[in-house]
């Protein structure tokens, strides 16, 4: 079992994405294309404490902030970059810290949630629990994260597929978790929830529909922005990486090409 500080440092080196410019350049184009679905999902309403763990760019913060009338969201971030770059608004407070420990007393907020987050922690099910813990009694909280073997391309990309396969090894060698949207129900399950609603939110596009271009640029993006890692650990080569991409690149310009996806949801209410 690891201590504390071994466990602050596997999370701290588990992103498997970094910050770089090009890379927040991507996740403000993904926010900007499933934000509105996942603050639905939400459920906002007048007058709520609202706590975002993991909030990255704060994008999807000032969208839940807007959502309804006299909203007060509390934006927590680990990474400095990503608080420097984060696009501010009055009724958004941002605040570092580490989802493990929440710098946060109990039973705070009326809705809490994270999106994208417990898969790049190396204990979920201890920052799952923090979020319990500073959510008011009858409050919601929910989590949407990846299951990446859910995303299918047609016609085929073998070599991307490939490269796909092991990115999500090489970021369980981080210490996350690609695929951890299959497990929210049980997580939820076991740090004392019970009453849990699992629901997906789908990516579903073909060639000519408005998002097409976009999602192929997007998967993309996960690909490079994981480039260094994938060879300088030995999971792929540059010239691997190089044939995806140019694999999804010429997918994207077949008339014939669509693609599906689907992100995995679970809300629960705190008793």
């Amino acid at each position: 079992m690891a201590d504390g500080r071994d466990m602050t440092e596997r999370t701290a080196n588990s992103y498997i994405h970094g910050t770089e410019p090009t890379e927040q350049r991507r996740l403000a184009e993904l926010n900007r294309m499933t934000n509105p679905r996942f603050v639905e999902f939400l459920r906002v309403v007048p007058d709520m404490w609202v706590l975002e763990v993991g909030s990255g760019l704060g994008i999807l913060a000032r969208d839940v902030a807007a959502a309804a009338t006299r909203v007060h969201v509390v934006a927590l971030e680990r990474s400095p970059e990503q608080l420097a770059a984060a696009r501010r608004v009055p009724v958004v407070q941002y605040l570092r810290g580490d989802g493990n420990h929440l710098p946060i007393q109990d039973q705070r907020f009326d809705l809490v949630y994270a999106r994208c987050v417990l898969e790049h922690v190396g204990a979920p099910e201890r920052v799952l629990g923090e979020m319990r813990r500073v959510a008011r009694i009858g409050a919601r909280v929910g989590a949407c994260e990846n299951d990446v073997t859910l995303l299918r391309f047609d016609p085929p990309c073998p070599t991307f597929e490939a490269v796909w396969a092991v990115f999500q090894e090489y970021q369980a060698r981080l210490g996350g978790d690609s695929r951890i949207g299959r497990r929210l129900y049980r997580l939820f399950r076991r740090v004392g929830f019970s009453r849990i609603e699992l629901s997906i939110q789908p990516d579903v596009h073909w060639h000519g529909s408005p998002g097409f271009d976009w999602w192929v640029q997007n998967i993309i993006g996960n690909v490079e922005s994981a480039r260094h890692g994938l060879v300088t650990s030995g999971f792929a080569t540059a010239m691997q990486i190089d044939e995806a991409v140019h694999e999804l690149t010429e997918l994207a310009a077949r008339e014939d090409a669509s693609s599906v996806f689907a992100w995995n949801r679970a809300v629960a209410v705190r008793s």
